[in-house]
């Protein structure tokens, strides 16, 4: 089969490799119809992993056809239409049965590694580094499932490819992080960051109550999607002598009641501080680049809410921690609980609350990777989305006469 594979920083490649198969009684197959590239594979692109390996399989938003069960999978049959969600979790452990998936102790193999970075074990990913499993991602035209009867939703034939892949991560990243704000209604939420998460929160913090959001980002398209989508008021960084002061304006002078940094580790800024945050990341003196965070305590009001689905790898330095605790900030971060909130999230879709494909800029074909790689990274051509057809499928999925579908035993 065909894949997208991680060749080293700032090269990715299209091989062929093995087909997957399947090695637990638990795992499933999956004909990949639909596939995206993310912000946090950008991440692994720039070369900010260092547990990527050349030959590794990218993606993690991915969503397509079981063409094969294990004998111990109940809940799924060939022929079911599923997104996938890109946490790996087993459903038996504590986390799992707390509905903290992303703490998942079971799904990863390799999780000692992850230990020994934050202390605890971390739940798999899908091709996202050997810290996190080591498991094949999801930009290939196959792709093997552990745990299949708990992650994969199964979607109806009706409802578009385009409308519940992001179902696999952005959508639900943005949502939990509007939901960790505690928003009240008539609240004020200012997001850092305009791509794909930053648009699912903005706009899941209005279908939580959110009167008013403001997303701050430089890039145009961005922007505009931020306005003429979501419904936001907007702050291009790059043309605004203090953004903190904008957004005092834009809120009486007391600051939003919850902000988001849904940017992360590679976060742009302005003036001596991403001078210094640039200059300690290349000398891999700082792991992260934290200026959007660093806006957003500053910004935040008193008693507020600080909310981080942007990731973050490592250490930080000149964090304003003095500021936040001033102002007694609540601060709510980590990995999605994916599987959490994807069942309420696909009704919202099916009930018209929200058509997530808007965030779409771009579909090609697998064998564009590199080059959407690229473009993505660059922001080129108004990209702020990719969506890529491994096998030229129709919206639902078409059997696949070259492989069998079959229960193995």
């Amino acid at each position: 089969m065909k894949a997208v594979c991680f060749s080293g920083t700032h090269d990715v490649t299209v091989e062929t490799v093995p087909d997957p198969e399947l090695i637990l009684p638990t795992d499933a197959i999956v004909r990949v119809s639909s596939t995206a590239i993310c912000g946090s594979d950008l991440h692994l692109y720039n070369g900010y992993n260092p547990a990527m390996k050349k030959g590794d399989i990218l993606g993690h938003e991915f969503m397509g056809e079981i063409v094969e069960v294990g004998s111990a999978v109940r809940r799924l049959k060939v022929g079911d239409r599923v997104v996938v969600p890109f946490n790996i979790a087993c459903g038996m452990c504590y986390f799992c049965m707390r509905e903290e998936y992303s703490a998942c102790e079971n799904s990863n193999p390799n999780g000692m590694d992850a230990a020994a970075v934050t202390g605890y074990p971390a739940a798999a990913l899908f091709g996202y580094s050997h810290m996190y499993g080591g498991y094949a991602g999801g930009q290939a035209e196959y792709v093997r499932v552990p745990f299949a009867d708990v992650g994969p939703l199964v979607v109806p034939p009706s409802v578009p490819d385009e409308q519940v892949l992001f179902l696999s991560d952005i959508f639900p990243t943005g949502y939990m992080a509007a939901e960790n704000c505690n928003i009240r209604p008539g609240a004020t939420v200012a997001i850092w960051g305009a791509g794909p998460v930053g648009l699912m929160a903005a706009i899941s913090a209005q279908l939580l109550g959110a009167e008013q959001v403001i997303c701050i980002d430089r890039t145009p398209e961005r922007l505009q999607l931020a306005e003429t989508r979501c419904g936001a008021r907007t702050i291009n960084f790059e043309q605004e002598d203090d953004v903190v002061e904008a957004i005092k304006e834009m809120t009486g002078g007391r600051g939003p009641d919850a902000v988001i940094d849904a940017v992360g580790m590679e976060a742009h800024g302005t003036g001596l501080m991403e001078i210094y945050d640039r200059a300690k990341q290349a000398l891999r003196l700082q792991t992260d680049r934290p200026n959007a965070l660093r806006e957003a305590i500053q910004a935040c009001r008193p008693g507020g809410t600080v909310s981080v689905p942007g990731v973050y790898s490592g250490i930080v330095d000149k964090l304003n921690f003095g500021v936040a605790f001033g102002k007694g900030l609540t601060f709510k971060m980590g990995q999605t609980h994916t599987h959490k909130y994807m069942p309420r999230l696909l009704e919202h879709v099916l009930n018209g609350d929200i058509d997530p494909s808007f965030v779409i800029t771009h579909r090609v074909s697998l064998d564009d990777a590199p080059n959407a790689y690229a473009k993505f990274n660059a922001h080129d051509d108004g990209c702020v989305k990719v969506v890529m057809k491994p096998n030229g499928l129709a919206q639902s999925g078409a059997a696949d006469p070259t492989r069998d579908q079959i229960r193995v035993e």
